[in-house]
């Protein structure tokens, strides 16, 4: 429950930092997903999303409400996070519009995002965190003046990275830097870490963990790992720009003496605790805080929903 909370409050300042009219929250199932079947994780998603829309905490079926307002859908919208994904968002949208949807919300599309595009949702939303992490490490690397405050050399061409967290923020982040010259030299997942200098072809890495469901045995990595302890060892070799791209709090007092990166780049929600940005601050170590780093996929959500309160194709706005 406290993480939740902390999660709603880092959401309601991004939100104000990104001047996004959302006031910002957190929710979500206690449950580890890989315990149980899709089906079953399904089946708790919407009882979830019942007894949310139940309490008028998602679209709001009160009908006083909807003759006031008229905007049912702005009760609440949620958004994917960890551990869920467009199917867990269309499963939520399928759950509201069939109790509430019609003539009771005429906006009931529009009660989370994130969706499948042919269900609602927007094109570019998988990709947008990891794309606006992109987007702010190169700002930063073509500040000159910022770069030369913390002895970097500008540019993007030639640095070396490590991602923690493979999924849809830490893919699509290591998809756009390699195309700027960004070299990939680790990847660090909760199973499995790989290594290697020279970098990784980040599509086929992709494809063999989809596969494998583990980075374990990669034939292109120099270094594998799967203990815990080594796995976390990885995030402390050298590189120019580290990513934590995975869980809150995984850069602490514990291992920020160890880590050896010039940038920190947060694309988690609070991976660094107070302490560690203490000591990553002593040691001249820049930190790209996730309150402007990783707020491009909340914005991403806004235009979704606009998109389905106006009930418009977003192609109608630019075309003829």
């Amino acid at each position: 429950m406290s993480e939740t909370e902390a999660l709603a409050t880092l959401m309601t300042l991004k939100l104000s930092v990104s001047n996004v009219p959302f006031g910002g929250a957190k929710g979500g199932i206690k449950i580890d997903p890989k315990k149980y079947s899709q089906g079953e994780v399904d089946r708790a998603t919407r009882r979830y999303t019942l007894e949310l829309a139940k309490k008028n905490f998602i679209g709001g079926n009160n009908l006083i409400i909807n003759n006031i307002f008229n905007i049912l859908a702005g009760i609440d919208v949620p958004g994917p996070d960890l551990g869920t994904s467009a199917h867990t968002m269309n499963i939520m949208k399928d759950t509201y519009e069939t109790l509430y949807g019609g003539n009771a919300d005429m906006n009931s599309s529009g009660c989370v995002t994130g969706k499948s595009v042919d269900l609602g949702g927007i094109e570019g939303r998988a990709e947008s965190t990891g794309i606006g992490v992109f987007y702010g490490i190169r700002e930063v690397l073509n500040n000159v003046k910022l770069c030369k405050q913390y002895h970097i050399e500008p540019g993007m061409k030639g640095k070396t990275m490590i991602i923690q967290g493979f999924g849809n923020v830490g893919y699509w982040a290591a998809k756009f830097m390699v195309t700027e010259g960004v070299k990939i030299t680790g990847i660090v997942e909760w199973n499995s870490a790989i290594y290697n200098e020279d970098g990784f072809d980040i599509d086929d890495l992709k494809a063999y963990h989809l596969k494998n469901k583990t980075l374990a045995g990669y034939p292109h990595a120099k270094e594998s790992v799967t203990e815990k302890d080594e796995i976390q060892k990885m995030l402390h070799k050298k590189c120019d720009v580290l990513i934590p791209a995975a869980l809150e709090r995984e850069i602490n007092l514990s291992n920020a003496h160890l880590i050896q990166c010039k940038i920190l780049g947060e694309a988690a929600n609070g991976p660094t605790t107070i302490g560690a940005n203490k000591v990553l601050e002593e040691r001249g170590i820049m930190i790209v805080p996730d309150l402007v780093l990783n707020a491009s996929g909340v914005t991403c959500s806004y235009f979704e929903w606009l998109k389905n309160l106006e009930h418009k194709q977003l192609g109608l706005l630019i075309k003829r």
